[in-house]
């Protein structure tokens, strides 16, 4: 177990912020809905086949593969998030992307919370020269919202 583990466990967390993305089907129902789909359209393909009509078949794995192919690149995504925890002495903004985990740490009394110019925009996290863009998994009229409420939390740590 690491220092910051040890830390981590007996600091109080004075708020816990997760954002997922809203992902409507879970990887079981992705797997059983993608055979049917392959099931489908290689039963057609074959019964054309059957009747002379051969080139379906090439182009029948040319759709399943790109099918295959999206559903791979939403399944490494589907559980993305970003969590942020904010104990009395840091702020600790955790992202994770396609299971790449990036952990920022920021003391609290020096961030600043700047909302984008539009509701499109992300929310930037400011502190000592560095940022991080954080509510990408944020429906457009929640950002001013949380930025809102981050800054009330934040403001409870001078």
């Amino acid at each position: 177990m690491e220092a910051t583990d040890l830390l981590a466990d007996s600091e109080p967390v004075l708020k816990d912020w997760t954002m997922k993305r809203n992902c409507s089907a879970s990887p079981r129902q992705f797997v059983g809905f993608y055979v049917s789909l392959a099931l489908v359209s290689l039963a057609i393909a074959f019964v054309l086949l059957l009747y002379g009509a051969w080139l379906v078949l090439p182009f029948t794995g040319i759709e399943l593969l790109a099918v295959g192919v999206a559903f791979v690149i939403y399944a490494r995504h589907a559980v993305d998030y970003e969590r942020i925890r904010l104990y009395p002495n840091r702020l600790v903004i955790e992202q994770v992307s396609a299971e790449q985990i990036t952990q920022i740490e920021f003391n609290p009394r020096w961030v600043r919370v700047e909302t984008g110019a539009t509701p499109c925009d992300r929310i930037a996290l400011v502190s000592r020269g560095q940022a991080v863009m954080i509510g990408q998994h944020l429906a457009q009229y929640q950002r001013a919202q949380f930025a809102g409420e981050l800054r009330a939390w934040l403001r409870r740590c001078d």
